[in-house]
């Protein structure tokens, strides 16, 4: 047992030749993450134009509507009386009229006989004119009672989805109350972003979207709009994206902007192995050797590479995870 001979320690592991990386730094879009919200260009209010009694709403949240179409009327039940009296009005003044018209060809006759003088004639003329501008007056007076009568039916004031239509039937609503509001223009997310970076944003800049929040319809988007005016600190942009959902306006969408440009080290994940929630690299040493070190990683720029955060820094040779020998 004394004369035991024990095996030599193993050797340590070497790296192959092939495959080997060196980390340099590189220049990446500085990212910042932004909250968005799904939602379209404008709103349009279908809002109503007299006061009445909501007397019927065609349409709920959630429909389609086209621009015109009826979706409520308002009913006044005075505005049909007034619009009654008006016509009396008319009918009287159109007698009156036929009256003025009828004494005036008897007088013109009877002027031309020499029964009436030149004055007569005058006066007579005058009063038929009289008689024809109050019934023309009271033909506009009727015209703008029964229009205004028409203005109970409200329509849609562009094409879209109906999001809120609370007022039920039934209601006394007042001239400018809001029956129905609706989506308006092409779909858009809307970022915000605090005002010292707001001249990072640029019309035609590339956004990164949260495809999870998108049920994976979109992924990227372009910056068309960005807005003047500065509310609470903020500045608002519009992002477009082909195929942007449109049944869940309103919807929290998560969204990354470039600010700038840094310098960093990206490296492709085949050369990350994770093993218990940490990240590990493995690195060739100056004999040849392998070791692994810890490091810190997150999102690459691309999908197939991570970002070395801490651990690495440029110079270092990698292998990729799992050679070695």
């Amino acid at each position: 047992a004394c004369g035991e001979t024990k095996p030599a320690a193993s050797a340590a592991r070497t790296a192959p030749a092939a495959g080997r990386l060196t980390i340099q730094a590189q220049t990446v879009a500085d990212l910042k993450p932004v909250p968005g919200t799904l939602t379209t260009r404008d709103m349009a209010e279908a809002r109503a134009r007299i006061s009445g009694v909501l007397v019927s709403l065609a349409v709920k949240e959630g429909d389609i509507v086209r621009q015109g179409q009826m979706i409520a009327r308002i009913q006044d039940d005075r505005l049909a009386l007034q619009t009654s009296a008006f016509d009396a009005q008319v009918n009287a003044a159109a007698a009156e009229a036929a009256r003025a018209q009828a004494d005036l060809a008897r007088i013109r006759k009877l002027f031309s006989q020499g029964v009436y003088a030149q004055a007569r004639l005058d006066q007579v003329e005058a009063q038929a004119k009289a008689a024809n501008a109050n019934l023309a007056a009271a033909r506009a007076q009727r015209g703008a009672s029964a229009e205004l009568g028409a203005q109970g039916a409200i329509l849609a004031p562009a094409a879209g989805r109906v999001l809120v239509a609370d007022v039920p039937v039934g209601s006394v609503v007042m001239p400018g109350q809001s029956i129905a509001r609706l989506t308006a223009g092409p779909m858009v997310v809307r970022i915000e972003l605090p005002e010292g970076q707001a001249r990072a944003l640029k019309v035609g800049d590339i956004v990164q979207l949260a495809a999870e929040d998108l049920r994976g319809l979109a992924s990227q988007g372009e910056i068309t709009q960005v807005y003047p005016s500065i509310t609470a600190g903020q500045v608002t942009a519009d992002v477009t994206a082909p195929n942007l959902p449109q049944d869940l306006i309103g919807q929290r969408v998560r969204a990354q902007i470039k600010i700038g440009e840094r310098q960093a080290l990206v490296v492709p994940r085949t050369y990350v192995v994770t093993r218990f929630g940490v990240d590990y690299a493995r690195l060739v040493q100056a004999d040849g050797s392998l070791s692994e070190t810890p490091i810190q990683t997150s999102a690459g720029p691309t999908p197939q590479t991570v970002e070395v955060l801490s651990g690495l820094r440029a110079g270092d040779v990698l292998t990729p995870a799992g050679a070695g020998k």
